[in-house]
């Protein structure tokens, strides 16, 4: 399933919070953006303990229990995991990863919150997660029946949402500034075939790898960790801004004209990563009408012509790259013009 909308994370917590309480709802998304990290977060909230269930990894009978006779009828005993007498929040992950079976088993549970006789206490809520069909996940067809018992929405990654998770929760500051200089590298979308790519989690496990190393990791280990996590082409932009790191070469300060452009032949993967960067926060802060320009987008516009034409004279054709459209994101066709004008004096500059 693919909804037509979808939400961020500040905008699940709104809906977990006003909708769980009367009805199930179903959260879709692609692995490793956030789902279960959100649903504990809303269960801690309004302080419910949060009991997990992986649909992939379970049984009819994990729901259901199993059957005891007493006397002349036999009644089923849920598992102890979920016949508890104080509410709480039941979150079933990969619930669409379930055979159809097991998916039968959730139908009185989602419905009518209860298995067999057993009713989940007044207070409890009950939250659903999967990943979509385009996600080269194990996703199986959902019963029309079961969509029908829960409320539906789609999460969305949002970079602004995970660096505010990401500072208090104390992630590497070097993932951390990465993702705020190139926040179009925190998810990629999944590959169709087995190869590893970038989602917040992957990003998580690259701090965690990184701390664990300490402050004396060389550039060795940084590549084996990045390329272990991210996707090859974000692994090798994030080793060479770790250069960058060591080197002082920050973007910022080559705006306001503090530093330069690294030029030497050996800079080359730094120079290509700030001109990436550099690309990104045009695309981003210039606006797409210049009668819209700010003070602070006036002065970066004015220095970007600058700094291209510098740039070009390093590297001709990574200038040629922070200019050019890529995946239908280009500059404003206004600055373009006023580029476009130069790209003489850019040229023969260069020869």
């Amino acid at each position: 399933m693919n909804l037509p909308l979808t939400v961020n994370q500040e905008e699940l917590l709104e809906v977990l919070l006003n909708i769980a309480p009367v009805r199930p709802v179903f959260i879709w998304g692609a692995p490793g953006i956030g789902k279960s990290a959100l649903v504990e977060k809303f269960a801690e909230s309004v302080g419910l303990p949060c009991v997990s269930l992986l649909g992939s990894q379970l049984a009819p009978e994990d729901i259901i229990g199993i059957p005891q006779i007493t006397g002349e009828v036999s009644t089923f005993l849920p598992p102890k995991m979920i016949a508890r007498k104080e509410p709480y929040c039941l979150f079933l992950d990969e619930l669409n990863a379930c055979s159809q079976e097991v998916q039968k088993a959730f139908y009185s549970l989602i419905h009518e919150r209860r298995v067999g006789e057993y009713y989940l206490p007044e207070g409890s809520v009950v939250i659903g997660a999967g990943n979509r069909s385009q996600d080269s996940a194990i996703v199986k067809t959902m019963s029309s029946a079961l969509i029908n018992r829960m409320f539906h929405v789609q999460l969305k990654p949002d970079v602004n949402s995970w660096l505010s998770w990401g500072y208090e929760n104390g992630l590497h500051p070097w993932v951390l500034e990465y993702i705020t200089q190139r926040p179009d590298h925190l998810y990629s979308e999944p590959p169709k075939t087995e190869e590893i790519y970038s989602t917040p989690r992957s990003w998580h496990m690259l701090s965690d790898a990184l701390k664990e190393y300490g402050e004396h990791i060389t550039e060795n280990e940084i590549r084996i960790l990045s390329y272990g996590c991210l996707s090859a082409a974000h692994a090798g932009m994030f080793v060479a801004f770790t250069k960058q790191c060591g080197n002082k070469f920050l973007l910022n300060e080559i705006i306001k004209g503090t530093e330069k452009f690294p030029s030497a032949p050996e800079d080359r993967d730094s120079l290509y990563f700030i001109a990436q960067s550099f690309r990104a926060k045009l695309w981003h802060d210039l606006p797409e009408k210049k009668q819209n320009m700010t003070k602070d987008s006036q002065y970066l516009a004015h220095r970007a012509k600058a700094l291209i034409k510098e740039l070009a004279q390093i590297n001709l054709e990574i200038a040629q790259m922070v200019v050019s459209v890529e995946e239908n994101k280009k500059l404003p066709d206004w600055f373009l013009v006023e580029i476009v004008r130069d790209i003489p004096r850019l040229i023969s500059g260069t020869e």
